[in-house]
């Protein structure tokens, strides 16, 4: 009896042990996985319109750019900077760490990199005194993360890399030409810093905004000519925040109804743009 009693015994600690292990081995898989290859990320809101819509879950490539604190959970300050480190593609979709508070996490377009002259007249954007070519694909109209009608003018941007070798053609939305986010002084990014914008021109606190940066390595241009919306603006982000590049939505739902009314997916889900990929 005591022979028998220790066997089982043996074989509960035995599976008991297993499971541990496989738990472990789960839980370093996708610590391994979400810091250093992809992490999944979701759109709360309407700063990327057209291009990415509120409900989009996006994957984004922890690699492209190498590593930071940020691209681990908790940011533990492991090490200062980048390792493996690149600089992102003028036109490139990224992730980063808002400027003003690390715990957000925000997605623009990289429209700037370190040395670029930005500036915007009547809504047209110049890099290096070049405008940037768009063209006019018709009207648009969108509800945004409030529920408000978002109407205006969409365009194909025609987004020059920086070898000039390769157009990042993307939409962007327009909704007005006339105020002073559309009508810029000239911005010189710093070196390690770059300069992001959102697709819906008109809607998105971007860095044409330097409120609350006049200090540091990214600091506001010099004097009170730049544009203030908030004392915690977002201005312009350094490398070192970045998160990595958004490279596909995954999957899209546009929630009409309470998220546990699970009968309703089938409805709300946006099967066209699964799998979609991000230009």
């Amino acid at each position: 009896m005591s022979k028998a009693k220790n066997s089982a015994s043996g074989k509960k600690e035995e599976s008991l042990g297993d499971f541990i292990r496989q738990c472990l081995i789960i839980i370093v898989g996708v610590f391994f996985i979400r810091s250093l290859l992809i992490e999944p990320f979701n759109i709360p809101s309407g700063s990327m319109i057209p291009t990415l819509q509120i409900g989009d879950f996006v994957a984004v490539s922890k690699y492209s750019y190498g590593y930071s604190r940020y691209s681990f959970p908790f940011s533990l300050p492991l090490f200062e900077g980048r390792i493996f480190g690149s600089t992102p593609h003028r036109g490139d979709v990224a992730v980063f760490r808002y400027t003003q508070d690390t715990s957000i996490d925000y997605i623009k377009r990289v429209i700037g990199l370190p040395g670029d002259h930005i500036r915007l007249e009547d809504g047209k954007l110049y890099i290096n005194d070049r405008e940037v070519p768009r063209d006019n694909l018709g009207h648009y109209a969108v509800n945004d993360e409030n529920d408000r009608l978002l109407s205006g003018t969409r365009y194909l941007e025609n987004l020059p890399r920086e070898d000039g070798k390769k157009i990042v053609k993307h939409e962007i939305l327009k909704m007005r030409e006339d105020d002073e986010a559309n009508n810029t002084k000239e911005y010189v990014v710093p070196a390690g810093c770059l300069f992001m914008m959102g697709d819906d021109r008109d809607d998105s606190a971007d860095s044409r905004f330097q409120g609350g940066r006049e200090t540091g390595k990214c600091a506001a241009p010099a004097g009170n000519d730049f544009l203030k919306a908030t004392d915690k603006d977002l201005g312009f982000v350094p490398t070192e925040n970045l998160i990595g590049r958004a490279q596909r939505v995954m999957f899209s739902i546009d929630l009409k109804h309470p998220s546990w009314a699970f009968w309703y997916w089938p409805t709300e889900i946006r099967w066209g743009r699964t799998f979609h990929g991000i230009n």
